[in-house]
């Protein structure tokens, strides 16, 4: 008779029960009252299954036989030999120490990134930053790829980040206040799947539908109706010319007279100084509705509507994450805050703007401030980090001096890279150029669940737990529920989790101590849910004990009785409540980002034309604009090899969107393989033939495992429909350095021949060492 355990857990996609037969994960069953679960749920046990989890320690050839450069070419093509656990530890503690030794922590760049666990506790970018800074410190990377452009620019304009990281203006409030929503990049449900470190229940999207049923004009201003909810109305627009739009139909205000004159004056500075660039006063070009629509194809008509309609009644501005990941992105985010500035409901009920709703699952999800569990980092006393994007800039220029933030910097001299959660070779862009940046480290460790492009790309690879084999607490910012994630299964082949590697590490580089705590798993479970517990009864909200939660698998917070509207303090007593910007105020100009004298991001709002876009002279070799968005069926590369994702392919490839205009030109049919390609690189994709997005542009989602024909090739041609082959490693601006994977011009043409196979969920090439085989 079959031993059947239910067991309580959470991913980043939701909250559910783990099905367990005799030990083998079997089902995913999203939590019950759960009214938009994500597919993604019952997708999980396909990947925690899936053969190509990685099973043993295993250290690349090259790097363990020596020789010259320990053949560092062969990353991301050569073989790899299983170590036991005590041996590869050995070496990746004698390489931490040596590099520490002879070039100094921040020659050890602590790679890692964002959605690796749901968990606070196994939350691998922690527990390798934990690591790395008992040991000394090391070289961090700052900002994230979802929002870069952002973290940077608006705390000049805004004192915080808190417009687009959260919290911003609660969804129950615009549905209660809100007679129109503006939203530049639309509102993509599909983004409402996910939430960094779980979440309850699933509520954005049922928000949605609540205010479609209050009567809410929702206007969305994108390329693709995929963007684009129920209900709501769809604009076409040419990618990256928003800033134009919005500027324009700031320019209508100021021509009508409408810009609310009292709350500039309050609540805003530098507003004279946009006014002047919208008459044209500085560039002699009024930024007319005709001048905008000569630049984004929205009709000149619309604008001045649309404008007119921001002021006539209770209005609400958004901007997708998606609209900053582009040349000059700064300027988007700008342009938005001015808008609704002066449409003048900033800091109303059901007014203002936000920079990121529908673009994270509980954005805008009513929520009491709430403590969630954390472990501590400790201090980097190296103090070196980069802007997160420059990864290929740092390894192929070390001491190479760049701009950021109005600082001269210098990039370290890595020669370690340590990666632990994440995937660079999902989310970072000009992936032929990564690769020979990846060639230039003397050592890349990983820590990993499966074989990706980044595993293969290292040297010595240390097989990590998934969450199922684990025990954690799932938490995020923005959610009412604190998640106990029991451990369902035991580790896979010899998985450890990131703790118990790193606590090995720590023991042989003699900092065991300063790194655990003397804690164990469930004794830190215990000590940074009784902190979080301490601080929340501190605001008043009462926790339950340590054991009668983990039993019940969740604390649930009620949703606090008065919706939240940002600004509101500001708006109503300036003086009171300033702002942490110079001025204390909104700054619509902000003389410390002038004085950084950059031309791609002057002190105030502007249009400046992007190196890659539909009106450029490279148009004329790469007549199309990619758009590389999140996918409907993983969460970024995450959950690729299960059947969801691979359900969802076209031979074998992902989904390429293109226009019946576009595709009959080029004698491009629906289910044909396609090649997409540009000076940086190409894939293969399957063609989607749909007039879900507009003539000129194609959609190609992110995630799809990197696969060259040719590993041992940078520039080799990718089988698998990997955007970020296509995708530029250039900076929005000197400001911010931020990505600009949406800045980007294609060429599609049928795929001449038999297709390549696939080979992504292979697993690399296993041999013996040479004393071995020949024994």
């Amino acid at each position: 008779m079959s031993d059947i355990r239910r067991v309580p857990h959470a991913a980043h996609w939701g909250s559910f029960t783990a099905i367990v037969r005799d030990g083998r994960l079997v089902e995913a069953i999203p939590r019950e009252g759960d009214p938009y679960p994500s597919p993604m749920v019952a997708t999980t046990p396909d990947a925690v299954n899936h053969r190509i989890r990685v099973a043993r320690p295993a250290v690349r050839r090259g790097w363990l036989e020596g020789g010259t450069d320990r053949g560092r070419d062969r990353r991301g093509a050569d073989d790899f030999v299983a170590v036991p656990w005590d041996e590869a530890l050995d070496m990746v503690a004698g390489e931490v120490a040596r590099v520490r030794r002879d070039h100094g922590g921040e020659a050890i760049f602590g790679g890692s990134y964002g959605w690796s666990s749901a968990g606070r506790f196994h939350h691998a970018k922690s527990q390798l930053h934990r690591f790395l800074n008992a040991g000394g410190g090391f070289t961090d990377q700052v900002q994230n790829y979802s929002y870069a452009a952002a973290i940077t620019i608006l705390p000049h304009i805004l004192g915080t980040i808190e417009a687009v990281q959260g919290p911003v203006s609660s969804l129950d409030g615009l549905a209660a206040h809100c007679r129109l929503m503006v939203c530049f990049g639309g509102l993509p449900r599909i983004n409402l799947q996910i939430e960094a470190g779980g979440n309850g229940v699933h509520t954005g999207a049922l928000w949605l539908e609540r205010m479609r049923e209050a009567g809410i004009r929702i206007v969305c201003i994108t390329p693709s109706k995929a963007d684009v909810p129920p209900g709501a109305e769809w604009q076409t627009i040419r990618p990256n010319t928003d800033t134009a739009v919005m500027l324009a139909m700031a320019g209508v205000l100021l021509d009508q007279g409408l810009a609310d004159q009292d709350f500039l004056n309050r609540c805003t500075v530098g507003a004279e100084r946009v006014f002047a660039y919208l008459r044209g006063d500085e560039d002699g070009t009024p930024k007319t509705p005709e001048w905008a629509e000569a630049i984004s194809g929205v009709p000149a008509a619309t604008i001045r509507a649309l404008a007119l309609a921001l002021k006539a009644e209770r209005s609400f501005v958004n901007v997708s994450w998606s609209l900053q990941r582009a040349d000059r992105g700064e300027q988007a985010l700008w342009a938005a805050i001015a808008l609704a500035c002066m449409a003048g409901h900033v800091g109303l009920p059901g007014g203002g703007f936000a920079l990121g709703l529908a673009s994270l699952g509980n954005m805008g999800a009513p929520r009491q401030p709430m403590a969630s569990p954390r472990i501590g980092l400790g201090r980097n006393q190296t103090g070196r980090y980069i802007p997160v994007a420059r990864i290929s800039d740092m390894m192929l220029n070390p001491g190479g001096a760049y701009r950021y933030n109005g600082q001269d910097m210098t990039y370290p001299d890595i020669r370690m890279v340590y990666w632990c959660g994440g995937n660079p070779f999902h989310h970072h862009q000009d992936l032929n150029r990564l690769v020979t940046a990846f060639r230039r480290p003397e050592t890349v460790v990983v820590h990993e669940q499966f074989w990706t492009a980044t595993a293969r790309h290292a040297d010595i690879v240390l097989p990590a737990t998934t969450t199922l084999e684990r025990n954690d607490i799932g938490a995020s910012g923005r959610d009412r529920f604190i998640l106990a994630m029991h451990k369902a299964i035991e580790p896979l082949g010899e998985a450890r989790n990131d703790y118990d590697i790193f606590s090995g590490l720590a023991r042989r580089l003699g900092i065991e101590d300063a790194f655990t705590e003397g804690r164990d798993e469930m004794t830190w479970l215990r000590a940074l849910y009784a902190e979080a517990a301490t601080a929340n009864a501190a605001r008043g909200i009462d926790f339950p004990d340590f054991d009668s939660f983990w039993q019940s698998g969740m604390v649930e917070v009620p949703e606090p009785e008065t919706p939240y509207t940002m600004f509101a303090d500001l708006r109503a007593d300036p003086a009171a409540h300033p702002l942490h910007t110079p001025s204390g105020l909104i700054e619509l100009h902000s003389e410390r980002v002038a004085s950084f004298g950059d031309a791609h991001c002057p002190g105030h709002p502007v249009w400046i034309a992007p190196d890659e876009w539909l009106g450029a002279d490279l148009a004329g070799r790469y007549p199309l604009h990619l758009i590389s968005h999140q996918p409907a069926t993983r969460l970024h590369g995450q959950l690729d090899p299960a059947g969801l994702s691979t359900g969802a392919k076209i031979q074998g490839r992902e989904p390429v969107v293109i226009h019946p205009d576009d595709a009959a030109r080029r004698g491009i049919g629906d289910g044909m393989i396609v090649r997409v390609f540009n000076d940086r690189g190409a894939t293969l994709a399957g063609a989607v033939v749909s007039a879900d997005v507009m003539p000129g542009v194609v959609r190609l989602a992110t995630g799809a495992w990197y696969d060259p024909v040719d590993p041992s090739t940078p520039g080799s041609l990718d089988k698998h429909g990997n955007p970020n082959v296509l995708t530029a490693d250039r900076p929005t601006s000197a400001v911010s350095q931020a990505p600009s994977a949406h800045s980007t011009l294609v060429e599609i043409e049928v795929f001449d021949g038999t297709p390549p196979a696939v080979t992504a969920f292979e697993p690399p090439v296993m041999t013996p060492r040479r004393q071995e085989a020949a024994s």
